[in-house]
């Protein structure tokens, strides 16, 4: 029985428009939770089915050293399948071409999982690798054949050994998603390595081993192999393929979860709105059903039916939205990830619905709870008490409930209490502001031009609802603070660190120079008619002790401190500080006979250096030690060539070191870098504008994704403030009914609801431009390291918008009330 009045009540309740706020802000916080949700359970289900593939085998061993016999050597002693692979960066080129390519040199046997495919050109079916490439001949990818201008047949250099073209790579399962994997494309034979002359002192390469077997098998092996792991080396599992990808996507969805975290709380906050103005319109109707008998457990149970109905209803609703946007968001995921996502479970499904229940039990339950409680005398009088004891623990119950749900959907606690402390502090300072600033207005609402009219009367209302008041211009803030930090704030910050970049600033680097090519290289400068540039000697060396303690990676618990303990710098040696470094501690060593390195501010925080501590490097095999003699602060993004150690003279030259150099290419002169590679075919040559073109290309495809899911934090703004303006509908209906039964005209009620609107939108745009800029400039200074200034124009479009929006949405809203007879008014309210 009460089942089926809670049924039809709200059913009722529906048709009569009292539900659709409460319904909309529920389904906004679903759909925003799922669609992060149903995106990542894709995305992980899509890594975990292709794991063996990703990797090329069942396990995959990776060094920045070409690897001892004994581990593949070891793999074949336990009936394992073992095939090499090395990665690394070259130019090919051409007779009128020369483009930087990321090369992968394979043996035979690759992939062990997984697959190559190849076609004979473009646009042109593929089939399945049969085997290798065989020797002389390289497989490049459709990118590098339409950048090179070559077909299949044609010859193609890379660094002393000229191939055929045998094939088009249209698909590698084992590709991953770095800086290599932005380069085009270029798979040869290993047996072609030497005669390239490619690998040389100082190269940057990847030697990897890829191992697959039985499942027992390579599980011991795998045990073997880490106990016998020397620094520079790692393994790779099924469980941990594509750590490049799984920790960006862990990084994005973080991100993307704090947008939907956003979208819930302001849900939270309508939610809350809402179920007041329900509470307060059906106060009426449970008298009289108390009147009529009804028990107060009854009416309870009916009115809590009818929520838990319709917030079932609601949240699959939002599930169902959550379900359709994420594959549109899929599919850009799909393109950048190169694979397809297969679809997702129905756990994302259940958190949808368990967010959308936490949220009525939380926010609608404490206000349920007062119409069971509501007197029988209220028929007759129109009186409510205060909450009662339990009613004010049901509220802290829902505050718990939603910070529950901010510490669960962040999924780490850190990260959850940023967001509660953050939201709190930002809600509590844009109420304070928005006190004040209506408390001003309220003052002044005699003076000047405010004097006659209807404005007075609106801004006095504003006082007579303080409270309403400053939630709606807190809730309006911060959804338009979003909203700015999302378009000009980020195009301002995006403007400003493009502008960083002088016009001349190098574009290309030159990296593997040998030594005796220096002079050589410094001629073709010349004879182009270009700006000779310094070039720079470059010893790699891992970092092995401080103060006479080795090194242990175990000890550093933060990711980029053990990536950089487990690395090689690139180090180098010279007398003159390079140009934008500054000595911020110290002295710089200069022409000085005593051996001493000058480390980078950034470096030297991070493990906590400091001037005279003494560093040891192994390099080649050999140890070489020495004090630190200054701390230098550097611009990472003037495009220049930087070091993390520089290292004075006499200390670093006997080490073997290839150079490298920095240089501007103006336009036109692309001529320039193909006659070089041609002359020095070992050398790479970095086109820095057109990597940064496409990180910026993908930086975009994800930021759509990014905004989308903001989306729904602006729209679940935009409900906070309707939910906001209808929270005191009905007392702005019962005074302006007042105002007209009193002889007020409409011109005069016009002017006071414009008065009114107009405060609100303009005190919360004001209030959101100074936020969105506060919060860019922090960014801007603490995170990016950039000398932003912010602009007027936010503050002023944000005022404005906000203004003339609340205004429009405000009016809308109460148009009806102005051709409703007063009368007919006072009668509907009572």
């Amino acid at each position: 029985m009460i089942f089926r009045l809670a049924f039809r009540m709200m059913l009722r309740d529906f048709r009569a428009g009292e539900l659709h706020l409460l319904g909309l802000a529920i389904v906004i916080a679903v759909a925003s939770l799922t669609s992060v949700g149903f995106l990542a359970d894709r995305v992980g289900r899509g890594l975990d089915r292709e794991a063996n593939q990703l990797l090329g085998g069942d396990l995959l061993l990776r060094a920045d050293q070409p690897w001892d016999v004994s581990f593949a050597d070891e793999a074949r002693r336990r009936g394992l399948q073992v095939a090499g692979t090395v990665l690394f960066t070259s130019m090919a080129t051409t007779d009128d071409s020369a483009v930087l390519a990321g090369v992968k040199v394979v043996e035979q046997g690759y992939p062990l999982r997984g697959a190559i495919r190849i076609a004979p050109g473009p646009n042109l079916p593929d089939a399945g690798a049969d085997g290798v490439p065989r020797s002389g001949e390289v497989w490049l990818d459709e990118r590098l054949l339409a950048e090179l201008k070559v077909r299949v047949g044609d010859p193609v250099d890379l660094g002393e050994r000229t191939f055929r073209v045998a094939g088009m790579v249209s698909f590698e399962s084992d590709r991953g998603a770095n800086f290599f994997s932005l380069l085009p494309r270029a798979i040869f034979n290993i047996d072609d390595l030497q005669a390239t002359g490619l690998i040389t002192v100082g190269s940057r390469a990847t030697w990897r081993l890829h191992v697959a077997g039985s499942l027992e098998a390579v599980a011991d092996y795998e045990q073997w192999a880490r106990a016998h792991l020397g620094r520079g080396q790692a393994v790779e599992t099924i469980e941990n393929a594509r750590p490049e990808v799984r920790g960006a996507l862990d990084q994005a969805q973080r991100f993307l979860r704090l947008a939907a975290l956003l979208a819930v709380v302001l849900a939270a906050v309508a939610v809350g709105l809402s179920a007041r103005r329900f509470m307060q319109r059906h106060l009426d109707a449970c008298a009289v059903m108390r009147c009529l008998g009804a028990q107060q457990s009854r009416v309870l149970g009916i009115v809590i039916g009818e929520f838990l109905l319709f917030g079932f209803v609601a949240s699959a609703l939002g599930a169902a939205l959550g379900w359709s946007v994420q594959w549109g968001l899929g599919g850009g995921l799909r393109e950048l990830l190169a694979t397809e996502l297969p679809a997702p479970s129905l756990l994302p499904l259940a958190h949808g619905l368990v967010v959308g229940m936490a949220l009525l039990i939380g926010f609608v339950l404490p206000q349920v709870l007062r119409l069971g409680s509501v007197p029988t005398i209220r028929v007759l009088r129109r009186e409510i008490s205060a909450a009662e004891p339990l009613s004010s623990g049901v509220w802290l119950a829902g505050l718990v409930a939603l910070l529950g749900l901010i510490f669960w959907i962040a999924a780490d606690f850190r990260l959850g209490l940023a967001v509660a402390l953050g939201f709190a502090v930002a809600l509590g300072v844009f109420a304070l502001a928005a006190w004040g600033v209506l408390r001003l207005a309220i003052r002044s609402r005699g003076v000047g031009s405010l004097r006659g009219g209807g404005w007075r009367y609106g801004i006095a209302a504003l006082g007579r609802r303080m409270g309403g008041s400053v939630i709606q211009v807190a809730a309006l803030g911060i959804g338009m603070t979003a909203l700015l930090l999302l378009t000009l704030i980020r195009g301002d910050l995006l403007a400003d660190w493009r502008g960083m970049t002088p016009a001349d600033a190098p574009n290309r680097f030159i990296i593997n120079i040998q030594p005796d090519q220096r002079s050589g290289v410094e001629e073709a400068f010349r004879a182009a008619g270009l700006d000779v540039p310094g070039i720079n000697p470059m010893i790699r060396g891992r970092m092995v002790s401080i103060n006479g303690e080795p090194i242990r990676i175990e000890r550093y618990e933060e990711g980029r401190t053990r990536r950089l303990a487990e690395r090689e710098f690139n180090l180098s040696y010279g007398s003159v500080l390079p140009s934008g470094n500054e000595v911020v501690a110290g002295r710089w060593h200069g022409e000085a006979g005593a051996p001493g390195f000058s480390v980078e501010k950034g470096l030297a925080e991070t493990f906590s250096l400091k001037v005279g501590d003494r560093v040891t490097f192994e390099i080649a095999g050999q140890q070489i030690e020495a004090p630190i003699t200054s701390v230098r602060a550097l611009e990472w993004d003037s495009m220049r060539v930087n070091f993390f150690f520089i290292a004075s003279p006499g200390l670093l030259e006997s080490a073997p070191a290839s150079l490298i150099t920095s240089f501007h290419l103006p336009s036109g002169e692309h001529a320039f870098t193909t006659r070089l590679v041609n002359q020095f075919p070992n050398l790479s040559v970095i086109d820095i504008g057109a990597v940064l073109a496409q990180v910026q290309a993908m930086t975009d495809k994800l930021i759509v994704i990014v905004q989308l899911v903001f989306g729904f934090a602006v729209l679940a703004g935009l409900v906070v403030l309707y939910a906001a303006l209808q929270s005191t509908h009905d007392e702005r209906e019962y005074e302006l009914a007042m105002l007209r039964t009193l002889g007020a005209r409409h011109r005069q009620v016009r002017q006071a609801l414009a008065a009114e609107f107009l405060v609100l939108g303009g005190v919360a745009g004001v209030l959101a431009g100074v936020g969105a800029s506060a919060i860019g400039w922090a960014l801007a200074q603490f995170v990016f390291r950039m000398n932003y200034v912010p602009s007027l124009w936010p503050l002023a479009l944000a005022a404005l918008v906000g203004a003339v929006g609340v205004m429009l949405g405000g009016w809308l809203g109460t148009r009806k009330l102005l051709s409703t007879p007063p009368l007919g008014s006072l009668r509907a309210l009572g």
